[in-house]
């Protein structure tokens, strides 16, 4: 029999939330001491769910990539290669990168509550009472947006809920910025108007010193991003291997922004893990490898398993670019903790022409801020403007030098988990051992990225059942992440697979002992069928190859 799935499932936060902390996939940081706000930790199934993505990313994006033969929609053949770079850089980077005048979030904070707020995550209504009319706010916009404003509304103005059809609504949810007087505004946690400051710059970097004293000279940053240590490395890269124009560097590892206001779960966190490539090219081929980058970014989250109708690949308007770039799009993601329509960022991949390299090689000189640092070089000219370093590349059989454009394609680990969590989740009744049928709450993740891959159980614990089982486990376990269970009726241990994803489970049973075939059964489809034993292992892996 066949699970009865419900294409309707709601996919509530709450729920989600609370099987990732029961089932081992996330807990608070420090959580026995309060926990700390923007920092999480990967549990058991947690730590190889996000392994499986960062494992998966590498294996299709750098050491499976056939570097003699053109991929589908590129320009030509490229090379791909890695590098892991420090945490911790010379702080002369972040002053050439821009990060260390440019990178920050406008805040605002509330003189009643002493709370700060991100400037552009506080949204509200305006609404009017008794000829006073007010802009009530929230920094928590979601599905519950509106129902949260009201309840705050009718709070303020001390009404009842059955009064709530005298509040006189103005226009739709908007973001603060959109107001120019805060004295009418309630802020998100106060209980009076006019107590939100006018928003000011706030550095997402954190700071730390290198060596034994703490003064300004020893002062250093927790990298906010991974590229420029791919930045920075590119000509070691060029000098020590036999790349040529076009390549890519990939790079995965830690980064650290001082967020805010830290939300969503893991979506915004302060710690978190960075997929990143950065793509070089030839200027007049820089259009065509981004048009390349974005649509195969796009249809590497539909092969594992995310649902294209929840999906979109976001085009930045003008307004939107950063500084340096010519051009960025946005892989989105519907996250159930976003009110209907709203999308959250998994992905942005961004045309940065040559302005790292150039930055990095010369400097970007601007009169209104100062250097972190002044070195006088042989010349006696401040090199606080770059490194001095030749970054320009040359082609060897034309000649011609240049400093090449940079495509970046930059995922986030923990976005990416969390995607696949929220997709995967699902509620459906699946047959039990009399055939009647159960709720329960299934985990659908892709095989590829399924904390463990199969389980093993003997029917019961006699007649030479558990020895068998206990056998192709170890002999599984070379492959892959196996589980083995023999405690309890067999149901609900197959309950407890499909609720951490577990996609196949093999079973061996009295027919074992005659004929040495196993029942294997899958996770979604509940389909069972009979393998030998000794096919086990070239069953399950033909279900874990890459599909694209």
């Amino acid at each position: 029999m066949s699970a009865q799935t419900s294409q309707q499932t709601v996919k509530s936060m709450d729920k989600i939330v609370a099987l990732c902390r029961r089932r081992g996939f996330l807990f608070q940081s420090s959580e026995i001491y309060g926990g700390l706000n923007g920092f999480w930790d990967y549990g058991p199934m947690g730590v190889e769910l996000k392994r499986n993505i960062k494992q998966a990313w590498w294996h299709d994006m750098v050491t499976s990539h056939n570097e003699l033969l053109t991929p589908p929609g590129a320009p030509g053949p490229y090379a791909m290669v890695g590098v892991d770079t420090t945490i911790i850089m010379h702080p002369q980077v972040w002053k050439v990168s821009g990060h260390y005048d440019l990178f920050h979030d406008m805040m605002v904070d509330c003189r009643e509550t002493k709370r700060r707020y991100r400037y552009d995550q506080v949204v509200g209504r305006w609404v009017q009472y008794g000829g006073q009319r007010i802009f009530v706010t929230t920094d928590e916009e979601g599905p519950q947006t509106e129902q949260d404003l009201l309840q705050r509304a009718l709070k303020f103005f001390k009404l009842r809920s059955k009064n709530a059809e005298e509040l006189q609504w103005d226009g739709p949810v908007q973001p603060l910025k959109c107001v120019q007087d805060f004295s009418v505004v309630l802020g998100p946690d106060a209980k009076s108007l006019g107590t939100l400051t006018q928003p000011r710059e706030f550095n997402l970097m954190f700071k730390t010193y290198v060596g034994a004293l703490a003064g300004e000279e020893n002062v250093a940053f927790l990298r906010p991003e991974t590229a420029q240590g791919i930045f920075v490395n590119f000509k070691n890269v060029l000098d020590s291997t036999r790349v040529k124009i076009p390549f890519g560097i990939a790079q995965i590892g830690k980064s650290f922004r001082n967020e805010i206001t830290p939300r969503y779960f893991t979506f915004r966190s302060r710690e978190f893990e960075q997929m990143e490539i950065e793509f070089f090219c030839h200027p007049k081929e820089s259009q065509q490898w981004y048009k390349y980058w974005r649509d195969r970014r796009f249809q590497w989250y539909v092969s594992l398993g995310l649902d294209s109708q929840r999906l979109r690949l976001r085009e930045h308007g003008a307004e939107e670019l950063s500084h340096y770039s010519t051009g960025t799009a946005d892989i989105e993601y519907a996250f159930p903790f976003l009110p209907p329509g709203k999308f959250g960022e998994l992905e942005g991949i961004a045309h940065r022409g040559d302005f790292d390299l150039r930055s990095h090689m010369e400097g970007k000189l601007d009169p209104n801020t100062r250097p972190l640092q002044v070195e006088l070089g042989p010349d006696g000219k401040p090199r606080w403007r770059g490194s001095g370093k030749d970054l320009t590349y040359r082609d060897e059989v034309t000649g011609e030098r240049y400093v090449p454009h940079v495509v970046e394609p930059s995922a986030g680990a923990d976005r990416a988990a969390l995607a696949f969590l929220c997709e995967a989740y699902d509620e459906d009744q699946a047959p039990d051992e009399k055939g009647n049928p159960q709720n329960r709450v299934v985990m659908r993740f892709h095989p590829r990225l399924a904390p463990i891959k199969v389980a093993v159980f003997p029917l019961v614990k006699k007649e030479g059942m558990v020895e068998i089982a206990r056998d192709i486990y170890g002999q599984l376990k070379k492959h892959a992440n196996v589980f083995y269970d023999e405690k309890g009726a067999i149901g609900r241990r197959y309950r407890r697979q499909d609720e951490v994803g577990t996609p196949f489970c093999i079973t061996v049973d009295g027919q074992t002992l005659e004929d040495r075939t196993v029942t294997i059964r899958d996770r979604d489809t509940l389909r069972q069928w009979r393998v030998k034993i000794d096919d086990c292992w070239s069953e399950i892996e033909k279900h874990l190859q890459p599909t694209h």
